[in-house]
């Protein structure tokens, strides 16, 4: 278990009450500049502050909480779920004093923000966590600016409400200023504790899962691939003792997606005047949610990712992964209502807001689209088939048959001590030590070896191909100007994401957290993680403290990211510069993924 799952227990109550809820949509029909915020007083949920202060007094309690008939006495900061909106600015100095009336320990970590190592708020490892009844004070230079958000370290306490949004200003004027600025929170919200989930998912790794396909739906999949075929795939899954459709382990059968704080029935609404330019600051707080995002009848121009400035990109829908951030701006012409529509990615709920010219609007709410169902390149398996010799699933064989890929990478030609990677201009070959453990064994942590695992960046992911609309994917993303560090990787670490989804363990390289030492790097160094993805499920990957240069296709130019999809049966890289010393966090940020195991320490020294 890691090390800040030690600190405090965890409420198991259930509450079925309910409590009034309202919204301040008197407050949202004057433009976002005119509003005040202060840290004792955070204002409409969703709009940032007019101006960014130095030193906050921020206060986490428990707070009943009802929405969608389900009642929590949520642990949030300053009363509020989410807290309150924390606006900075680069080059200041921020000191926040962080008091602690819960009965049990807290943390905060900044998401994203570069700070020193005892300030980046992970109990067990950068500090000590905070304490009942104790004031901790975070005090950090801002280097950076752009769109973060934070949330506790602590005991699931996260997904019961405690987190909330950062925006930082740039040092110079921002090119992409708008009219109106809003923070679009995405996130669940249910009235069952963490434990309870995590006892279930060990009992039955599919207990949230009801959307299995039946006979009813073999007609379709027989018009839509064939018959032969269809029934080859549902044979193929069967023998893997796996489920096409196990897309999310937790769903809309027990969470409510939020937007802002509020339910699909509150209708969250941001202001605008025909005309403006009005900036949208996503941020997927959530758990355990994926979300599919698109504003129907409006252009998105993505802008930012995880608080880097990118090339703008127009787009009608994006992905964003668990603790990933975009920052769009949208262009209303017309004086209607537009729906701001964010499906979960297994299509069992959705959040929703609205952009309107005035209050109380509601427009129409797109239908979802159908769930995705899981391939063999979800499995590892390139671009095979079903039936077209597959081997069996039953045992070692896949370990053996990725082994045997592996080998026949080069024949012949021993690639350990060079890497060929292009730069967007030309091949490169420098020395290049690697650390890479092989394909981990099939066992009791590990279920699966991906034979044939594929470049992804330039998918937009399960469910979302080929769907008629422009979709965001990684290989889009082109920073706005070259990278601080030009030099090539001296070495390689390979990471399988590794996990057994009938016993729910999760793990790197087939063991979990308890289970392996540090990742060590030498404080200055530049090196390449490649992740493998062994498991046919999405993995957020968020290294705290340092940034990941993601490996994209765009050379000099590729963007600077926190949190890293790696998409399932797949293989990417991305650099890291390791110059900040201090313990630092890696780790899955699905939250039962790292609470279960798939979490390690990088310790830069």
């Amino acid at each position: 278990m890691p090390p800040h799952r030690l600190h405090g227990a965890l409420s198991r109550r259930r509450f079925v009450t309910r409590l009034g809820t309202g919204a301040l949509l008197t407050a949202l029909s004057r433009p976002a500049h005119a509003l005040v915020q202060s840290p004792e007083f955070p204002g409409p949920r969703g709009l940032v502050p007019p101006a960014p202060a130095t030193n906050w007094s921020l206060s986490v309690g428990r707070r009943r909480i009802t929405l969608d008939h389900k009642t929590l006495d949520a642990p949030c900061l300053n009363g509020t779920v989410p807290g309150p909106v924390l606006r900075w600015r680069q080059g200041d100095t921020v000191t926040l004093a962080v008091t602690n009336t819960l009965d049990e320990p807290t943390s905060i970590h900044w998401h994203g923000v570069r700070v020193p190592s005892a300030m980046d708020g992970v109990p067990g490892l950068s500090f000590d966590g905070i304490p009942p009844g104790e004031t901790f004070t975070y005090r950090f230079r801002v280097h950076q600016s752009g769109t973060y958000w934070y949330h506790s370290h602590s005991g699931g306490q996260e997904q019961q409400g405690l987190y909330g949004a950062i925006v930082i200003d740039p040092a110079t004027p921002d090119p992409n200023a708008c009219e109106r600025d809003y923070v679009i929170l995405l996130s669940e919200w249910t009235d069952v504790s963490p434990r309870d989930i995590v006892s279930n998912l060990k009992m039955q790794d599919d207990y949230y899962v009801f959307r299995q396909r039946t006979a009813a739906s073999f007609p379709r999949e027989a018009r839509e691939k064939g018959a032969l075929a269809a029934l080859k795939d549902r044979l193929a899954w069967s023998r893997m003792n796996m489920a096409a459709t196990d897309i999310a382990d937790v769903s809309g059968a027990i969470y409510t997606y939020i937007l802002n704080g509020h339910a699909p029935d509150m209708n969250w609404t941001g202001l605008f005047h025909p005309g403006e330019r009005v900036r949208l600051r996503f941020i997927n707080g959530s758990s355990m949610t994926m979300f599919d995002v698109r504003i129907p009848g409006l252009e998105m121009l993505v802008v930012q990712a995880d608080g880097n400035d990118v090339e703008p990109v127009p787009i009608d829908e994006f992905r964003i992964g668990v603790a990933e951030t975009y920052d769009v701006i949208v262009q209303p012409k017309d004086a209607r209502a537009y729906a701001i529509f964010a499906q979960s990615e297994d299509r069992t709920g959705f959040a929703r807001g609205t952009l309107a010219p005035r209050a109380g609007m509601a427009p129409d709410l797109p239908p979802m689209d159908p769930r995705p169902v899981r391939t063999m390149v979800d499995m590892g398996m390139g671009d095979m088939k079903p039936g077209d010799g597959m081997p069996e699933m039953d045992g070692a064989s896949p370990a053996h048959a990725h082994a045997d890929m592996h080998a026949m990478d080069m024949p012949g030609m021993d690639m350990s001590g060079m890497d060929m990677r292009h730069d967007g201009q030309g091949s490169v070959a420098h020395p290049l030590e690697v650390d890479d453990p092989g394909p981990p064994p099939i066992g009791v942590e590990n279920q699966n070896v991906a034979m044939m695992p594929i470049d992804r960046t330039g998918s937009p992911g399960d469910g979302l191909e080929d769907n008629g609309r422009r979709v965001l994917n990684y290989r889009q993303l082109r920073a706005t100007r070259p990278g601080a560090d030009p030099r090539p990787p001296s070495r390689e670490i390979i990471m399988h994401l590794t996990g057994n989804m009938n016993r729910y363990i999760w793990g790197f390289n087939g063991r979990k957290f308890s289970e392996s030492g540090p990742i060590r790097l030498r404080r200055g160094e530049r090196v390449r993680f490649t992740l493998i993805n062994d498991t046919m499920m999405e993995h957020p990957i968020h290294l705290h403290g340092l940034w990941s240069e993601l490996e994209n296709g765009q050379g000099a130019y590729a963007p600077y990211k926190h949190t890293i999809i790696c998409q399932p049966g797949s293989k990417l890289s991305y650099l890291v510069t390791a110059d900040v010393p201090g313990r630092w966090a890696f780790h899955c940020h699905l939250m039962y993924h790292m609470d279960l195991g798939m979490f390690r320490t990088v310790l830069v020294s």
